[in-house]
């Protein structure tokens, strides 16, 4: 069940970013068209990338409480890999 959940956190925004991005022009629009940004984000920050996305607006950019649902996505990013750490280290030692 554990394993389920881990890969789950891994998959989940990877496959969340990639359908927006591959069936709505909010990313091309988020990241200016660019190419590499959205796919570094969708490799190494897919929760971070995918709250960037659905907080930034095409006229005013991210607002301030925009900018908390991506710190907050950051914070997901990290509380993931930290977490693949501690099990990593749970299992090698036990």
């Amino acid at each position: 069940m554990c394993c389920l959940l881990i890969v789950l956190g891994l998959l989940g925004p990877r496959v969340a970013f990639l359908a927006t991005w591959l069936f709505s022009t909010r990313v091309a629009v988020a990241f200016s068209g660019e190419f590499w940004l959205p796919a570094l984000g969708l490799v190494f920050l897919p929760w971070t990338a995918l709250f960037y996305v659905f907080a930034y607006a095409p006229i005013a950019g991210v607002s301030s409480l925009g900018w908390v649902f991506v710190a907050i996505g950051f914070a997901l990013d990290i509380a993931t890999y930290s977490s693949r750490a501690a099990q990593r280290r749970f299992y090698t030692s036990a």
